[in-house]
């Protein structure tokens, strides 16, 4: 914090009025702060240069923030700190930047030699305190870059989730799976590895394993190319094409396609606005799926929310208010940010590979290996609001082939169809329909299908291979499904489905949901009525019944319980009349995320379950017990994560999931007993850090940093060091940062000479901060709690240090009072330094 001379209004005026008064040809050199300062009257110089100013940084015609900077008579700026960037535009690399160049000092004028990131003039105006710099990159083009620049010298890391997930029972035999995915980056490549065990329970007792994905990849601007064991996919393409077919597909080769892994994406706006109406000042926050995903601050009056950083797509989301702490109101409402393609200068997405295929330490026998494999598919934008598809390729020497169209018909309606078609396998084709209006949505489907899926399998997104059920003939399945929200507390719902093939017949739901309050707390009431078609576990009787259930949240520590009531089918057919309640309680700051316990009674009996929720340091995960009311048998699962990251020569065991990005190891060194930070990627994405050493997940490809602050309304007495810290990574990139974390004590005094004189624009330093001197000799500054030390910089000289004794002077209201310091050149002697000796 440095106290302020009222200056930047008082300065301007005075300069206006003797600019005036003042004849042409003395008229100030621009670029000269001696120049500007002499039509200032007697004694006001004094607060113009060597002091801290507020001013406005420009960079290139663009605004950098508000600052505090110190001007010295040889022309020279200083930059102290940047007190407010909210209104710029700039990145915070180049800020952070800039910040460091600005921070050394910068001469003023026309820059001639040793010239930092292209700068060509730096120029102070004292008309509208505003600083303004100017580089070689000023009369380029304004136009927005399409995509992110990669690092200059690459990246380095390795980045390994774990999951391990286990299942049993009294009667049958533990099962379980371990899935490893590696991602890695080299240079401007980028690795990735999948490796898979598994092990059934029931019949399938043997052990598989496979490597389904070891490859290395490199993204261009607007491309890919990949080179390994990989399984053809429809990476790339706008709109994914479906196949018939077996799957994973791996193959030995390369692949080549269109790639938006460094486009920049713009925010747009939602295309219905969202409203709220506000008493007051007060802020919203919009929740999407229970999760907070936005907040704003809001004016008083009806306005529009920025919808803008919104994730884009078609979904619904709870908006409050909150006006002094309190919500004052809460709506639903609908984002619509349809992802359409509509850049007609590149209309095409595209892949194309070519390969052998291979199997990789796998003893799956139903995978193929040897033949030839190829394919290509691509997305053709034919008009902004019609995308089509095709898409060919040989697998296990059967030819496969695809269709689709993506027809946005108005901003409410859109269809969505696919037509594909395997030799020897089958054919099959699916429509999908979507039709908004006003508070209602209607989504319509359906596919059909003429095939054989006895030799076809599922690869679920972490790599594990599954069988379907198999089935030879015709399928088909229709369903209409509305959505109706009534008002903020009521919403309504219907499905209409009708299915053929393995389950055959109509089915038909119907619910009824609405929050309220009961006994003081939220409430969460469900109503629904169904009638669906006969499978083996109703002995083939259609399933009919009702359901009613409540949900309350007893306070605001976490505490939860539920309930249901109803009736449905049995599994001799028969009617089954059930309950259940549920207890969940969550835990903060604890080795326990969550626990809850859920009681069951039916026709069978009782029935009991129990989950929790656990996190380490090192891993996390969840598990179940469960005793069925049906024949009393006991299961249960386990579920892990773990996630080995190394870069920049270190390395960390984490328990937090890493996707598809880049991540920072960070080490917290701090002098106070407890303490948590927060650590936020201005790209998005935030953690909790500890003293230690600790993981943050960042994005890949983009420019950016992370800032860190103290966690939670009651920040200590303490300084962070440094507050933000740049990024940029390739996806598998790892880096490593140091951050300190000092208690801190302000302290006010005042720099004298040895004569006694005050010592005004001198820079006054500790490990915590700094501060500047004013015209009468007074500083303020904060100060480290265990290095009290201070040394006094002019013109980049040490003229003098103290070393100072906290316990001896005056403390009041947390402000240390140190009294008179006189700076001579016997002090740069480490001696200590005592406030009752001073002056």
């Amino acid at each position: 914090m440095f106290p302020m001379t009222p200056i930047a209004a008082t300065l301007a005026l005075l300069l206006g009025a003797s600019a005036l008064a003042t004849p042409a040809f003395s008229a100030p050199t621009p670029g000269s702060l001696i120049a500007q300062a002499q039509g200032l009257p007697a004694g006001f110089t004094d607060h113009f240069f060597d002091v801290p100013l507020a001013v406005r940084v420009d960079l290139d015609e663009q605004s950098l923030g508000e600052a505090l900077i110190v001007l010295s008579r040889d022309d020279r700026v200083t930059l102290l700190e940047f007190t407010d960037t909210g209104d710029s535009k700039v990145s915070a690399a180049t800020r952070d930047t800039w910040q460091s160049i600005l921070e050394s000092g910068v001469a003023l004028g026309a820059c001639t030699q040793s010239c930092p990131q292209q700068l060509v003039s730096a120029f102070y105006n004292l008309e509208n305190s505003q600083l303004s710099i100017i580089t070689q990159n000023v009369e380029r083009t304004n136009e927005a870059p399409r995509f992110y620049e990669q690092p200059e010298d690459g990246s380095l890391g390795l980045i390994i989730n774990n999951q391990l997930n286990l299942n049993g029972g009294q009667d049958q035999d533990l099962g379980g799976r371990y899935g490893l995915q590696a991602s890695s980056s080299i240079g401007n490549w980028s690795q990735v590895f999948n490796l898979q065990l598994a092990r059934q329970s029931g019949d399938e007792e043997q052990l598989r394993h496979a490597i389904h994905e070891l490859y290395t990849q490199r993204e261009l601007e607007g491309q890919f190319l990949r080179l390994g064991h990989f399984t053809p996919n429809s990476d790339g393409l706008t709109r994914q094409l479906r196949s018939f077919g077996a799957s994973p597909d791996t193959a030995l080769g390369m692949m080549y396609g269109s790639s938006d892994s460094l486009a920049i994406s713009s925010a747009k706006p939602s295309v219905y606005p969202i409203y709220v109406t506000a008493n007051r000042q007060a802020a919203v926050e919009i929740y999407r799926n229970g999760l907070l995903i936005n907040t704003q601050a809001v004016a008083a009056g009806l306005q529009t929310l920025d919808t803008r950083p919104l994730p884009g797509g078609i979904y619904e989301v709870e908006v409050r208010l909150i006006e002094d702490g309190m919500t004052v109101s809460t709506t639903q409402e609908l984002v619509y940010k349809p992802t359409n393609w509509r850049n007609a200068d590149d209309r095409w997405r595209y892949n194309v590979f070519a390969g052998r295929e291979t199997k990789l330490l796998s003893n799956w026998d139903e995978q193929a290996s040897g033949a030839i494999t190829a394919g290509a598919s691509l997305n053709y934008l034919l008009h902004p609001r019609v995308i089509v598809g095709l898409s060919a390729r040989e697998v296990r020497e059967q030819l496969q082939y695809g269709g689709s169209v993506d027809w946005t018909v108005a901003n409410n309606t859109s269809v969505y169809a696919n037509l594909y078609q395997t030799k020897e396998h089958g054919t099959g084709m699916d429509v999908q329909g979507l039709f908004t209006f006003g508070a209602t949505n209607l989504v319509f489907s359906h596919n059909r299908s003429w095939l054989d899926t006895r030799d076809t399998y599922e690869t679920l997104p972490d790599g594990t291979r599954l069988r379907r059920n198999t089935f030879v003939g015709q399928t088909s399945n229709t369903a209409l499904s509305v959505n109706h929200r009534v008002d903020a507390q009521n919403s309504l719902n219907m499905r209409l489905s009708h299915s053929e093939g393995n389950v055959e017949g109509a089915g038909l739901d119907l619910g009824w949901s609405r929050r309220s309050v009961l006994l003081g707390s939220d409430a969460n009431w469900r109503f629904s009525l169904f009638d669906r078609p006969g499978t083996s576990g109703t002995n083939d009787k259609r399933n009919r019944g009702v359901d009613v259930s409540l949900s309350l949240a007893l306070g605001s520590d976490g505490r939860q319980i539920s309930g249901s009531l109803g009736s449905r089918t049995a599994r001799d057919g028969g009617r089954d009349n059930n309950a259940s309640v549920t207890y969940r309680q969550d835990l903060t700051d604890h080795l326990l995320q969550s626990v809850s316990g859920t009681a069951i009674t039916d026709t069978y009996g009782v029935g009991v379950s129990g989950m929790v929720s656990f996190s380490t340091d090192a891993v996390s995960g969840d598990g179940f017990l469960q005793r069925s009311s049906y024949n009393g048998d006991l299961t249960g699962g386990l579920n892990l994560n773990s996630t080995l990251v190394a870069g920049a020569g270190k390395v960390l065991l984490s328990s937090q999931y890493q996707g598809n990005g880049a991540g920072m190891i960070i080490d917290v060194e701090t002098d106070l007993d407890q303490i948590a930070l927060r650590a936020d990627d201005l790209s998005g994405g935030s953690a909790v850090l500890r003293p230690g050493r600790n993981y943050v997940p960042v994005s890949a490809y983009k420019s950016s940093s992370v800032s860190f602050d103290f966690d939670g309304n009651h920040p200590p007495a303490a300084n962070i060091q440094p507050a933000r810290s740049s990024y940029h990574l390739n996806k598998g990139g790892v880096d490593y940062r140091k951050i300190t974390v000092m208690k801190t004590v302000t302290v006010l005094g005042r720099l004298l000479d040895a004569e006694g004189a005050p010592l005004k624009g001198h820079h006054v330093i500790n490990h915590a901060s700094r501060g500047v001197s004013e015209v009468d000799g007074f500083f303020s500054m904060e100060m480290s709690a265990s290095a009290p030390t201070l040394e006094v910089r002019y013109q980049n000289r040490l003229l003098c240090q103290f070393r100072l004794d906290p316990s001896n002077a005056p403390n009041e209201n947390d402000v240390l009072m140190i009294s008179d310091l006189r700076c001579t050149p016997d002090t740069l002697a480490d001696a200590t330094y005592k406030a009752a000796t001073a002056g």
